[in-house]
């Protein structure tokens, strides 16, 4: 072996004893720190929470985007179940199918008052649309939160106690002012107390509000159970078919989807943001619950004086 054998011997035994120095040193500090894992485990649960939370924000976010995207579909639904009733009762009067003038003159009476209720229909949703478009002009003035918040409780509180659900607000800062139309602010915050009410099949109704002023913000906040909003309705109304349930059809109410929806376009005309969000603090095991954001500017009460 000559002598160049003998340097890259010296090389390797030299490189081998070096990575398993720094083999056995990695050893020794995963060891030193097994101590800490415990408590790395411990914030698990709370980092798998937090992406729980997060994807269904997403997909609440995801899911207002789809529903807002077919409006027109959905307002051409909304008024096409009323017609589809009107066009039954004006068939079987011009078709003979009544047994004498007193039945006719009913299904004419039916289909009057089912006229006016579709008119009405109309009328909610043109409202909202010449109010999206500026024809109707806002009366967007500094307003304290404190007392639009408590119309909307002595408006409301009444509804959901006929029905034995709790709805329970915490008054708000007599010092804090939203820029907001006094009328309609009121009147969305009402629409979704109802909504959530018609919807409700148990549970509770708490109404707040937060300030954020980094962003010169105020929020509202009506936490409400899950089954109570309609978020996930299903826009494919398509392949959903043409007919309602006779109830709906009878009544000729807009959907809870479609006040949601217009609720929505409401509140962007006065500068805000309605958004349906995870609830932030777990509650009781069975119960589930979604919040109702609704973002309005803030206005700072030394201005307002």
């Amino acid at each position: 072996m000559n002598w160049s054998n003998w340097i890259y011997l010296g090389v390797g035994l030299a490189l081998g004893l070096g990575f398993r120095w720094l083999f056995a040193r990695s050893l020794n500090a995963s060891s030193s720190s097994s101590p800490v894992a415990p408590l790395e485990q411990q914030h698990v649960p709370l980092i798998q929470q937090q992406i729980q939370q997060t994807q269904l924000a997403y997909q609440m976010a995801k899911e207002m985007s789809q529903f807002k995207a077919g409006f027109l579909a959905r307002t051409t639904h909304e008024l096409r179940s009323p017609l589809n009733g009107l066009i039954g009762l004006h068939q079987l009067i011009l078709s003979d199918l009544c047994e004498d003038p007193a039945e006719e003159r009913e299904f004419i009476a039916q289909a009057h008052e089912r006229t006016l209720k579709l008119l009405k229909l109309m009328d909610e949703i043109l409202s909202v649309a010449r109010t999206e478009h500026g024809t109707n002009k806002l009366d967007i003035q500094p307003r304290p939160l404190a007392q639009v918040l408590e119309e909307v409780y002595d408006l409301t509180y009444m509804l959901a106690a006929n029905r034995n659900f709790s709805l329970q607000m915490l008054p708000a800062d007599s010092e804090i002012y939203v820029l907001a139309d006094h009328r309609w602010l009121r009147q969305v915050l009402i629409n979704l107390v109802d909504t959530a009410i018609s919807q409700m099949e148990e549970g509770s109704i708490n109404i707040s509000s937060s300030i954020i002023s980094t962003n010169n913000l105020v929020h509202i906040w009506l936490d409400v159970p899950t089954h109570a909003m309609p978020w996930s309705e299903s826009i494919d109304l398509i392949k959903s078919g043409d007919k309602l349930p006779q109830t709906d059809q009878d009544n000729a109410s807009l959907s809870p989807g479609m006040k949601l929806l217009l609720n929505q376009t409401l509140v962007e005309v006065m500068g805000g943001k309605l958004e349906i969000l995870p609830y932030p603090i777990a509650k009781e095991p069975g119960e589930q619950f979604i919040r109702l954001q609704v973002s309005i500017p803030l206005v700072i009460s030394e201005a307002v004086l």
